[in-house]
């Protein structure tokens, strides 16, 4: 199993890590979820670290990888929490569909070439990676605001979770993160159809989260009032994730 990248240059997220409000990394690192005594000053420090980010992303700032920046291509680290790749089965599992369902008003089931049908866009960014590294690559696919005009989340969302058939891997986001316009449901990859051990069929990907927060091998996007946690949410990583 292998981690995904993450940049080292002084960002946004370096400038939160050094600016005070990293404690609950400091702390987390007595333990996943760091000592008992310290919850209270744990949640109060993430909370204070999300509304930073939150600030930092709300307007819709973009990742752009420098020129010079060469695609990682076949070194794209792949990453996966099943025993090996997955890879959808069609003889047992039936034709892979992305269900995008909800607190919405019209529910759909999407097939691939459904998705390839529907407005594509084609970005070249960094992949962030807790790890500490990251990764350029191209990735062709549809905004998730596309995805969320097309059914029309009701008026109390405010949280997505984004799951996946990797062993029922799953994270969920806010819905303004999710709604920015480098938010992708991925299908291509450096110009080729999506490979199984990036995530094929089809992934999420954005370069405004970490890489454990961009769900591969997805299965299913839910628009919720209520937040929930996710794989590595639910370990003592940071829920929001954001670079």
């Amino acid at each position: 199993m292998k981690r995904e990248p993450e940049g080292n240059e002084f960002d946004r997220r370096r400038f939160i890590q050094l600016g005070g409000l990293s404690l609950s990394a400091f702390l987390a690192a007595c333990g996943s979820n760091g000592p008992a005594w310290a919850d209270g000053l744990l949640g109060f420090a993430e909370r204070k670290n999300e509304s930073v980010e939150r600030l930092l992303l709300r307007k819709g700032a973009r990742d752009m990888a420098r020129k010079s920046a060469k695609n990682a291509g076949k070194s794209f680290p792949s990453y996966f929490i099943s025993d090996k790749v997955p890879m959808w089965d069609e003889s047992t599992r039936g034709k892979w569909m992305l269900e995008v369902s909800g607190a919405v008003k019209r529910p759909v089931k999407l097939s691939l070439e459904d998705l390839t049908k529907m407005k594509g866009v084609s970005q070249r960014v960094n992949h962030y990676c807790v790890e500490g590294w990251n990764a350029v690559a191209e990735w062709t696919g549809v905004r998730v605001s596309d995805l969320a005009r097309l059914v029309e989340p009701t008026g109390d969302v405010q949280y997505v979770d984004f799951q996946s058939f990797d062993n029922d891997y799953h994270e969920s986001w806010d819905i303004g993160t999710a709604m920015l316009p480098q938010t992708l449901v991925a299908y291509g990859m450096d110009g080729q159809m999506l490979g199984p051990a990036h995530g094929a069929p089809a992934r999420l990907h954005s370069p405004a989260k970490l890489g454990y927060k961009n769900t591969k091998y997805l299965t299913k996007i839910v628009f919720m009032p209520a937040r929930n946690g996710g794989y590595w949410s639910d370990q003592g990583y940071e829920w929001f994730g954001g670079t």
